[in-house]
């Protein structure tokens, strides 16, 4: 592993070091507020950023529960109506549009791999702006490629919006290591 990335994941790790699924119906807890820089002089403070809340991670772990728990009735429920983007490393590695979802199951089917299970921790990084969300959160990911054991340590990123009652996946994009065989 390069030495810039070693200390990246270990700053992720750090931010949610258990790396486990929460346990249903328990929020997790709030990450520590950045300190900010002082304004200029005459200028105004900026605003603190928002921490991602219950709501917002909600769809999010409504998404990534469905798939461990091979539901995926319950995991694309946490989507947007209406265009979803997904990016993710198998080809042809772009969905887009509606049925986004459903296209991007079919092609991951298709890669052989099996027995999947994402881990998760807290956010790494929330922002959130009137009906607008931004979250990274670090992830896990193992599973069986082709009957061999394999493992992806990453992120993922989502932007979600608030329709409704209730916040949705748009998009999300996972960025992560080359799968490698579990240490």
């Amino acid at each position: 592993m390069k030495p810039v990335f070693a200390s990246m994941l270990a700053a992720a790790l750090t931010v949610a070091p258990a790396m486990a699924a929460p346990t249903a119906g328990k929020a997790p807890a709030p990450a520590a507020k950045p300190a900010l820089a002082k304004p200029a002089a005459g200028k105004p403070a900026p605003a603190a950023p928002a921490l991602a809340t219950p709501e917002v991670l909600h769809p999010i772990r409504q998404f990534l529960d469905g798939i461990n728990m091979n539901r995926t009735d319950v995991a694309f429920a946490a989507f947007a109506p209406g265009d979803v983007t997904i990016v993710d490393e198998f080809a042809p590695h772009l969905w887009t549009g509606p049925d986004a979802p459903k296209a991007w199951l079919a092609a991951y089917a298709a890669t052989g791999q099996s027995d999947g299970h994402i881990q998760y921790g807290r956010p790494a990084r929330a922002e959130i702006e009137a009906d607008a969300a931004y979250v990274i959160i670090p992830t896990r990911y193992t599973y069986k490629d082709h009957g061999a054991m394999m493992m992806e340590e990453g992120q993922m990123t989502y932007v979600l919006v608030h329709e409704g009652a209730a916040w949705k996946i748009r998009s999300w994009t996972w960025s992560g290591v080359k799968p490698h065989a579990p240490r």
